[in-house]
């Protein structure tokens, strides 16, 4: 059995939607791997698996955010300032904290549809007392119509996704890797 056909068999098992529950916990508060690449295998191998990839996805990102806003509310001066530190910058969370000032709701917006680092921004946000009910409300529309946007095309073009993923896994799989590699240089050297 090749390993593509092995990952997928696995991606459609049920208990694959806890890995894309913690997982996304995971990345709202300190990992840079977005949650479109944890969503990805259950919903190209099995489309029957697409709503509840996506409310896994949103469960586990409002779940992170409110961690992450919790350690800016309540822990900045160890766990906020080890995780800009180890995974961003000080630099970066200043401008993130000027950024917020200015534009506020917008930038809640943009974090939760881009792949702009959210977690800067939640942890951002309980630093400075953002209310924490509108933080919340707001990051679950708009990472839930994210998460529903990649839900919906994956499931819409299953099987052409299916075929490309066992046709091409190992330069998607290498691509993916260097381009991470990648992202994370930039993001220390910046």
């Amino acid at each position: 059995m090749k390993i593509s056909e092995f990952l997928l068999s696995r991606a459609e098992s049920k208990s694959y939607t806890w890995i894309v529950f913690i997982m996304t916990v995971f990345e709202s508060v300190f990992l840079f791997i977005p949650p479109e690449v944890f969503m990805t295998p259950p919903i190209i191998a099995n489309k029957k698996r697409a709503v509840p990839t996506v409310l896994a996805a949103t469960l586990g990102s409002i779940v992170g955010g409110a961690i992450a806003y919790a350690i800016g509310m309540w822990l900045f001066d160890s766990v906020g300032v080890w995780i800009i530190e180890n995974f961003a910058s000080m630099e970066k969370f200043e401008l993130a904290q000027s950024l917020f000032i200015k534009h506020g709701v917008f930038i809640i917006f943009l974090t939760a549809v881009t792949p702009v680092p959210y977690k800067l921004m939640a942890i951002c946000a309980g630093f400075m007392g953002f209310p924490a009910l509108l933080f919340l409300g707001l990051s679950a529309v708009f990472r839930t119509g994210r998460f529903a946007i990649v839900g919906y095309l994956l499931w819409r073009f299953q099987e052409r996704a299916n075929m490309m993923v066992k046709k091409f896994f190992w330069p998607l799989t290498i691509g993916a890797i260097l381009i991470a590699a990648v992202g994370i240089f930039l993001m220390f050297m910046l």
